[in-house]
């Protein structure tokens, strides 16, 4: 027989007894079954269940006293009918003090309550259903947040069962519901005849503990882990306005822009995600892209979708990359405030001419660019329909000092005047920013040098270069083509220079690349309802002494929200311009940590 100490528990009795188990000739079946009995995992976990409570009901402290209070307070009333010494005041003194009253008062709540674990008695008359089925008791603590699972009803069986449970909830983290349980009663009240809806409406109305009595599924899924698949959202969603969405409470909101974790791609309609940066820790139902972009197709066909529309106009800040030396007051040093212009037919790409509102303005050309068709730069990811942006997985990227700049390109509203805001930024630091030098085919003049002002070349040659698409703007002025190439911009980040450029934003599907990695940046005026009404106060009509009338400040404000609107997805960062000043500082501070924060970028710029 095995030896025995006095520590020894149920459990390891049953072990000794096991190995000790020896095949008898006329006993070898009993033998065998009681090693099966003995050797069963399941049994060996009762034991040492019973043997922690065991343990529990020995160690468990008892309060000696249940009153410590009122055994205080009459050797008080004691202590005040005889004389006090030194030790007897000493105690009268403690035991009269309010924080000791207060101590054994919570003593005595303590020690008057029960606080072992009491589990719901289980019912006498068990559901015939229930028989050869393990039922699972489980009580869950919730605070006001929802109980983080959604059920669904079997179309075959009928039964209720949970059909996902959500990363980060309370259910999640209890780690004791699973998707496929079924669910047969909430609070001792049986669902089986309830609605999903009306069940969901039990579970969320519940506060403090909730009790469900589960039938566990067959198989119980091992937890995952979570995906590191990082989205950006390119539209806004709120699930309380989407019918399809399976639990409303269930759904993360997010605008565009935001950073998405999903962390459960499982189905294929819904996935699971947090925001990045969310202080809440629970994952919510967001569409995944193929079911939105379903959704998208179905409303195109209905004729009930409404994309972003094409403009008029162009909604963007027209003022002059470089002017033409052959200007009349060509050093006058004016700028262009807010421009009125219309369309040139043009002989390659589209090329513009405008009217001024401010007299004497020195007039200037815009750089326009030809549609690439069957160049494969200029498509961005998921944008084989352009009206679909969805979601964009991205990556954080940091910088590496042996890696070249990322270039950084400004995209503007009307009335932003982004090239004197690039020009004053390259100016207060030339070593650190540079700009590319455009192409033309105009002569070149005594005092300008190759490479400086411009590239200059034949209209053969330039020609040839629109071919090859080596231009990203290019537009004619006077009988002369100018152009920004490519290459203009690698020479600038070769020399390890923040290459600054001011493009039409039509020109980030040739930029957004991971050679580049761009970092966009859209400036906008501020155009406040106050600044509103005093334009309307002061210049009611149409002011041609340079001032900007209602009219100017409706045009700019429309002219942003169309921006925001058609291209606002591919924005890393928005500078709202108060006045140069202001907005030239903050773009200073942007510059600065351009290289020293990461950044999120699309995820094919680092693995490419």
């Amino acid at each position: 027989m095995p030896v025995l100490s006095p520590t020894t528990g149920l459990h390891e009795l049953l072990a000794l007894l096991t190995s000790h188990l020896h095949p008898d000739a006329n006993q070898k079946e009993d033998l065998s079954f009681l090693k099966e009995v003995f050797s069963e995992r399941s049994l060996g976990y009762l034991m040492k269940i019973h043997e922690r409570m065991r343990l529990y009901q020995r160690q468990s402290p008892t309060p000696v006293l249940h009153s410590a209070s009122y055994l205080a307070e009459d050797v008080v009333e004691e202590l005040q009918n005889g004389s006090l010494d030194g030790d007897e005041r000493e105690l009268f003194l403690l035991l009269t003090a309010p924080h000791i009253k207060a101590v054994l008062s919570v003593h005595d709540t303590v020690a008057q309550k029960d606080f072992d674990p009491v589990l719901p008695p289980v019912p006498e008359d068990l559901d015939d259903e229930l028989e050869e089925e393990s039922v699972k008791i489980v009580r869950l603590v919730k605070n006001k947040e929802p109980l983080g699972a959604t059920i669904r009803r079997d179309d075959i069986t009928g039964a209720v069962v949970v059909a996902r449970i959500m990363r980060g909830g309370a259910a999640d983290r209890s780690g004791l519901v699973h998707v496929g349980d079924e669910l047969r009663e909430v609070n001792g009240n049986l669902i089986i005849h309830k609605r999903p809806d009306e069940i969901s409406q039990l579970l969320s109305q519940s506060q403090g503990s909730i009790t469900l009595k589960i039938i566990p599924a067959i198989k119980e899924e091992d937890k995952l882990s979570e995906s590191k698949v990082y989205l950006r959202a390119l539209f806004d969603y709120t699930p309380f306005e989407d019918k399809a969405t399976p639990c409303q409470e269930a759904g993360l909101p997010f605008q565009r822009g935001d950073i998405l974790q999903v962390v459960s791609l499982d189905d294929a309609t819904w996935w699971q995600a947090k925001r990045v940066g969310d202080s809440n820790l629970r994952a919510g139902l967001i569409p995944s892209r193929q079911f939105q972009e379903k959704r998208l197709r179905h409303r195109i066909k209905m004729g009930t979708y409404q994309g972003p529309k094409s403009p008029s106009a162009p909604p963007y800040d027209q003022t002059s990359e470089r002017e033409d030396c052959d200007s009349d007051a060509g050093s006058s040093g004016q700028h262009i405030v807010s421009p009125k212009w219309k369309a040139v037919a043009p002989s390659c790409g589209q090329a513009f001419s405008w009217e001024f509102y401010s007299a004497g303005l020195r007039r200037s050309f815009r750089l326009s660019r030809k549609d690439r068709q069957g160049s494969g730069e200029t498509r961005t990811p998921d944008s084989n329909d352009p009206e679909f942006f969805i979601y964009e997985e991205v990556t954080l990227y940091q910088q590496r000092p042996t890696e070249r700049p990322r270039l950084v390109v400004l995209i503007g509203s009307l009335g932003a005047r982004i090239n004197e805001l690039k020009q004053r930024v390259i100016a207060e630091n030339p070593h650190r920013y540079g700009v590319a030098v455009p192409h033309t085919t105009r002569a070149r003049k005594s005092h300008e040098k190759e490479g400086v002002e411009y590239h200059f070349i034949s209209k053969q040659a330039f020609e040839a270069d629109i071919q090859n698409n080596k231009f990203i703007e290019y537009g004619e002025y006077k009988d002369n083509q100018y152009g920004t190439s490519l290459e203009s911009i690698r020479s600038v980040l070769a020399r390890n220079k923040l290459c600054l450029v001011d493009v039409q934003p039509e020109a980030l599907k040739i930029l957004r690349t991971a050679e580049f990695k761009p970092y966009v940046i859209f400036v906008r005026p501020r155009v406040s309802d106050t600044l509103m009404r005093r334009s309307a106060s002061t210049s009611p009509g149409r002011s041609d002494n340079g001032h900007i009338t209602e009219e100017d400040l409706q045009e700019m404000r429309h002219s942003a929200e169309q921006m925001d609107q058609q291209y606002g997805h591919l924005v890393d960062r928005v500078l709202v311009k108060e006045d140069s000043a202001s907005a030239c500082l903050e773009l200073r501070n942007i510059l600065d940590r351009l290289d020293r924060e990461p950044h999120w970028v699309p995820v094919h710029w680092v693995r490419s």
